[in-house]
């Protein structure tokens, strides 16, 4: 085999190789981690933009500990990667940045409609075809129809949850394409 070949080789065909194949379910905004039964779910890639712990008025510790540090807006991951996608941005606009809710929840900054879009926009893209996006927005300071407005796909169906029906999770579907 050539230098010229064998160099071809390795700068093309051995990181492909070299490559894992990610998880089926990918979360861009995991938190703490909340929503889930395990929060070590190998079969979830668990992303956010912060890696911290704080300790909650309460004394409890709260840890945000993702597999991978990304912005929600401009993930790094290929087109069409996953199969279901858990999408559930920070959903305060207006709190203090060393509340606890800041902390526990994180906060949308001023141009929130923009990084909605952008984010949805990036989790529609790496999402497979035939693939399910799950939203969920909590309604305290943004409504549903607000934030809606920001994506250009519409849900299939959904659910309200909590007692005062703030809380909203959303079924999205990808057709094939």
């Amino acid at each position: 085999m050539s230098d010229a070949r064998r160099k071809r080789l390795r700068e093309n065909i051995l990181p492909l190789a070299l490559r894992t194949v990610p998880p089926p379910v990918f979360d861009p905004c995991c938190g703490g981690r909340m929503c889930y039964f395990d929060k070590h779910d190998s079969r979830v890639l668990f992303s956010d933009i912060r890696r911290e712990e704080h300790t909650l008025c309460d004394g409890r510790v709260f840890a945000v500990s993702p597999d991978a540090i990304a912005d929600f807006r401009a993930l790094p991951y290929a087109d069409a990667s996953f199969s279901l996608v858990l999408f559930d941005p920070p959903h305060l606009e207006r709190c203090g940045p060393r509340s606890w809710q800041a902390q526990k929840y994180g906060k949308l900054g001023k141009a929130w409609r923009d990084d909605l879009s952008a984010g949805f926009g990036e989790c529609w893209r790496v999402l497979k075809p035939l693939g399910t996006l799950i939203f969920k927005w909590s309604e305290i300071q943004i409504t549903i129809k607000e934030a809606l407005a920001c994506f250009p796909q519409r849900p299939i169906f959904g659910h309200t949850t909590t007692t005062n029906l703030r809380t909203h999770w959303m079924t999205f579907f990808k057709d094939g394409e």
